[in-house]
């Protein structure tokens, strides 16, 4: 077989072999798909732990060959760069066109000042490589000063300045992270322009219905990071809660060939929300894409969400005294892992 013939037989079997996900239409007309990978390394003693030997750029790669189109990520995440490069190389090879890639960023703590915003946009570009990011997310409502001390910046000031990278074209669209209902409302009601996505902590032990309700009934499109909450190691422990092997979700996942975590995210995207998996194994991309294939019924729905117990798996206690902190105070604070030493 020519070199030609082998290299259409395989981008025609690549092709064939990649699921088709779905899209939300945002309030401003766009359209997001609905499921997103997500990119975030983790943090260790020397700040967020970087990708190695181009290992996420690698995994962007496979990801767009099984049919992700949705990548999300943060400034503070460090991974920018890669999956800039990851989409360039797609691109370029023709497997995908700019258009159909859809890229979620973040703008971090330390730059809310409205002046600040669109350097931060444009210094996110250009880790890409690309012109223009399609989400950009307010990553929390806190502020913080360059020595990560509390900055007394309004995050609406911040929101404005998001709204000036709208206007630039630097970002197609603008949305919220980590806000709660108070805060949410208020950003509609003040800004000019309505946050067309909130991105929010959802798995079963945390469901956050009334938050959801609210967001859907203003038109803003929901996703939610740590879809697995207690069914994964976290900082290498189990955590209470539902594991794998749980009867309840297991019995579901027999019922439609299917597997535990998938039956979870399913569950997710039965409520119109964006889950947010995240991994690097190349078997683990295929499975939590191929969710687009059964429903849940109701009773099977109601019995995920008995599992609720407002379990937070990303808790910022250690901002807890800053004026806008979003969730419940607690009495024991974790160490700050961004605190300079």
């Amino acid at each position: 077989m020519a070199a030609f013939d082998i290299c259409l037989f395989l981008c025609l079997f690549t092709a064939a072999r990649a699921a088709t996900v779905p899209t939300y239409e945002m309030n401003d007309g766009r359209q997001i798909p609905a499921v997103a990978l997500g990119t975030y390394l983790g943090f260790d003693k020397n700040g967020a732990v970087k990708s190695q030997d181009n290992l996420l750029r690698d995994v962007i790669l496979q990801a767009i060959d099984v049919g992700y189109r949705h990548f999300d990520t943060a400034s503070i995440y460090s991974t920018e760069q890669e999956i800039g490069q990851a989409v360039r190389m797609k691109v370029e090879e023709g497997t995908v066109t700019r258009e159909e890639i859809f890229i979620t960023s973040k703008l971090w703590n330390t730059q809310h000042r409205r002046e600040e915003v669109v350097k931060a946009v444009r210094d996110s570009l250009t880790k890409f490589g690309l012109d223009y990011i399609d989400l950009y997310l307010m990553h929390w409502p806190i502020g913080l000063n360059e020595d990560y001390s509390y900055s007394d910046v309004d995050y609406l000031d911040t929101w404005r300045g998001m709204e000036d990278a709208q206007q630039l074209g630097l970002v197609r669209s603008i949305g919220l992270s980590n806000f709660n209902r108070k805060q949410l409302e208020r950003v509609i009601k003040e800004g000019s322009v309505k946050p067309a996505v909130l991105q929010i902590e959802i798995h079963p032990q945390l469901i956050q219905t009334s938050l959801v309700n609210y967001a859907q009934s203003q038109g803003v499109v929901v996703m939610g990071f740590s879809p697995f909450g207690s069914l994964v190691k976290r900082f290498g422990v189990d955590f209470p809660g539902p594991k794998l092997d749980d009867p309840t979700l297991s019995a579901i996942a027999k019922k439609y060939g299917k597997t535990t975590p998938q039956v979870v995210l399913r569950w997710i995207v039965e409520r119109n929300i964006i889950p947010i998996p995240k991994t690097v194994k190349y078997s683990r991309l295929k499975e939590n894409i191929n969710i687009f294939d059964f429903e849940l019924n109701e009773e099977e729905m109601q019995k995920i969400n008995e599992f609720d117990d407002e379990t937070r798996y990303t808790l910022p206690s250690f901002w807890q005294s800053h004026p806008y902190y979003p969730f419940d105070k607690i009495d024991n604070p974790v160490r700050n892992p961004f605190a300079r030493s």
